[in-house]
């Protein structure tokens, strides 16, 4: 696993992972899975990383929610740097950062809206997790009523 192309393509996707979560209300959680990761390279350098990242999800969470999507961006790319760098001095935590980002992907599809109805009498709920196109229209007709 120490061919420099999958070091990268683990850095990014690690990078994508922990930018993700970042924005989340469950990253002081995620976060000790960063400072096992981090500890490969001894205590000190746990602490400098872990200090960078601290400092760039305080400047994520500055941002306005609606802008967020941009300082995410411009974060993926720091993390990526910071990653690829920690990657090449230490080979061996690849395995460890895949780990990081494969359970950010399951813990986002995990985190699926439940959403309950009650007291809609007369009404109608859509509920809809992308786009909803209605040909001919909605309506709502009361048995044997009109709309």
């Amino acid at each position: 696993m120490t061919d420099g192309i999958d070091l990268f393509q683990i850095a990014t996707s690690g990078a994508a992972a922990v930018a993700a979560e970042m924005a989340t209300t469950g990253w002081e959680a995620f976060r000790s899975a960063i400072v096992r990761f981090l500890h490969r390279g001894g205590p000190e350098a746990a602490e400098r990383e872990l200090r960078v990242i601290d400092e760039a999800r305080s400047r994520l969470m500055a941002y306005p929610e609606g802008e967020r999507a941009a300082g995410g961006e411009e974060l993926r790319r720091a993390l990526f740097i910071q990653f690829a760098a920690f990657l090449q001095k230490y080979p061996e935590a690849a395995s460890e950062l895949q780990e990081i980002a494969a359970g950010v992907g399951e813990a986002q599809a995990g985190r699926q809206s439940r959403t309950s109805v009650h007291h809609n009498t007369n009404s109608q709920v859509v509920i809809a997790a992308g786009p909803v196109h209605l040909s001919g229209g909605m309506g709502n007709r009361r048995p044997g009523g009109a709309e």
